[in-house]
């Protein structure tokens, strides 16, 4: 039962996720004008955070039911998972500090341009 509620938040995580991206995006597309810029980038970090953490939700929910029924094989492809799911998680954490590193750089640049205007 656990297991199922687990599995339910991880969902409703990825689902809340998705539907706070569209949302960002659209309204960044509509209010591009009147509102500050949102990049596309800004929209992926974000996204991206998210997914990381319902991957590490995934993982413990995969942990939870292995020790509700630790057989050789549930514990092989536990262990399969984990290190799947680590490689995913280390990728696209460092593909986030990567963006973020940017933007940072981006938005120095940009308050540099504001200033030389003056």
């Amino acid at each position: 039962m656990k297991l199922k509620a687990l599995s339910c938040k991880v969902f409703t995580i990825i689902q809340q996720t998705l539907i706070k991206t569209l949302q960002l995006a659209w309204q960044s597309h509509r209010h591009r004008r009147s509102l500050p810029p949102f990049s596309f980038n800004q929209i992926r970090i974000r996204f991206g955070t998210w997914l990381s953490l319902a991957l590490e939700f995934q993982l413990g929910g995969d942990i939870v039911a292995t020790t509700v029924t630790p057989t050789i094989e549930a514990l092989a492809k536990l262990a399969l998972i984990a290190i799947i799911r680590t490689f995913l998680n280390y990728f696209l954490s460092q593909e986030l500090e990567t963006e973020l590193s940017m933007e940072k750089e981006r938005s120095q640049l940009a308050a540099q341009d504001n200033l030389r205007d003056f």
